[in-house]
């Protein structure tokens, strides 16, 4: 190895660069990366800029971390070969590579990226799953505070072509902290000689990488801004995330939500691509578990299987109890996750909303109740049924239930919604057919049980 080193030495020092090429695409890449960890700083670059595209990535993967720092900082002035380097590079390498860098550092390198190969480096680069860091885009222009107007249109021109958005430019320190976003309207209106510096106002948001992807939405709908730099903890300019790349999420999370309100998991792709069996899969376990829960229905009309043999004219109304329990619920639940989800409603509102929502059921389920009421009164005058000497308390009976009912119902959707995410959990899953199953289940109890007290020493 001595002796090779040597060699190189000697037609480096002699300039014979097509001697080193070939002897150097002679070596394997592991020979290679042992005389580069072994030579001169200056020779690691020559040495390393004769490699072919192939020979120079494989190469790359063998050095230590301090030497692929070296390298990459050697090859800054050669653009074409530091881009072609790293688009090489293997995926879980070029990561491992960019985690060791300071954010400025890796922020600059995942520029020179392909559009494709920066999607997979952004995504590797450990943030975590659904976090602000997959959705940031490092195409944006930055310029310094120091800048003129003139400097900084001329740098806007320059590096402005592939930028997602012209619309804001970033001001960032040497460090590539981030300082300020400035619209391009106060630049272009601003005299030409004044600075960056002077025109800014040190006032921006931002949005930090590893924040959930949720909070990027709403910082949106708050500041009505199309773009948003986002940082790391020190306050790194690492990218942007542009409002179309946001709302893409905000809607693949809204239709998730309305997914499990409707008693299934959420689809991972679309309904037309969803295949047969994943479709069964997914919509299968609501169904299961609604099943089991709704034969405690059947469980509770058979406890009061006595009541109904004696007046056997209750089951009739049984339909009409239990679907109005359910549908009060439903619009509860859907009112109160929706409210949650656009932070309309906090957890430490909950006592708000449930004196709101008892005035609610009381006053919808007097409404019902007359209805029920209303309806069986005429059909006993006008002889389309006959419920028998006790039908004003048969009639008060459903009227006064519906009225319980939709109370417990409207309190039942309302809340389980804040218990669920006073537990981590996501409130959409107080799904519409959750909900309702349950105030089936109480709904029957507490309609035989009113209507024991009515009817008892009558009917039953």
């Amino acid at each position: 190895m001595e002796d090779i080193k040597i060699q190189f030495r000697e037609l480096i020092d002699n300039k014979n660069w097509k001697t080193l090429k070939q002897e150097l695409n002679n070596l394997d890449p592991l020979q290679i990366a042992e005389i580069i960890e072994n030579t001169e700083k200056s020779d690691q670059i020559v040495l390393f800029r004769l490699l072919s595209r192939k020979l120079a990535k494989e190469t790359f993967q063998y050095l230590s971390h301090e030497k692929q720092e070296d390298i990459i900082e050697g090859l800054a002035s050669n653009s074409m070969k530091l881009t072609d380097l790293l688009n090489d590079l293997d995926p879980d390498d070029r990561t491992a590579f960019f985690e060791e860098l300071p954010g400025a550092v890796s922020q600059r390198l995942i520029q020179m990226l392909s559009k494709e190969e920066r999607e997979v480096a952004i995504r590797l680069l450990g943030y975590p799953e659904d976090s602000i860091g997959r959705l940031m885009t490092p195409e944006y222009v930055a310029v310094k505070p120091g800048y003129t107007v003139r400097e900084a249109l001329e740098h806007i021109r320059k590096f402005g072509r592939d930028s997602e958005t012209l619309n804001v430019i970033y001001v960032v320190d040497d460090q590539w902290k981030l300082i300020d976003d400035i619209r391009i309207k106060e630049i272009i209106l601003a005299s030409p000689e004044q600075t960056i510096a002077e025109i800014i106002n040190d006032h921006f948001v931002a949005l930090n990488a590893y924040d959930d992807q949720e909070i990027a939405g709403k910082v949106f709908l708050d500041q009505d801004r199309i773009a948003l730099p986002v940082v790391d903890t020190d306050g790194t300019l690492l990218g942007i995330v542009t409002f179309d790349d946001v709302m893409d999420v905000v809607e693949e999370e809204n239709t998730e939500d309305f997914q499990k309100f409707g008693g299934t998991e959420g689809l991972d792709l679309a309904y037309t691509k969803t295949p047969l069996l994943e479709m069964v899969k997914k919509r299968s376990g609501w169904l299961i578990i609604l099943f089991l829960s709704e034969m405690l229905t059947a469980s509770a009309m058979g406890y009061f299987d006595e009541e109904i043999s004696k007046a056997v004219v209750l089951a009739l109304f049984v339909p009409l109890i239990i679907s109005s329990g359910g549908n009060s619920g439903s619009q509860a639940a859907s009112l109160i996750i929706r409210s949650l989800a656009l932070d309309e409603l906090k957890l430490r509102n909950w006592w708000y909303v449930m004196r709101k929502e008892i005035f609610s059921g009381l006053f919808l389920g007097s409404i019902l109740g007359m209805i029920g009421f209303t309806r069986i009164f005429i059909w006993q005058h006008t002889g389309l049924y006959d419920y028998g000497e006790y039908w004003m308390w048969i009639g008060l009976s459903v009227s006064v239930s519906l009225m319980f009912i939709v109370l417990w119902g409207t309190l039942t959707g309302s809340m389980i919604p804040f218990i669920l995410k006073k537990a981590g959990l996501d409130p959409a899953t107080a799904s519409a057919p959750f909900v309702a199953t349950l105030v089936d289940v109480t709904g029957l109890i507490i309609y035989f049980t009113i209507a024991a007290l009515f009817l008892g020493g009558k009917l039953l």
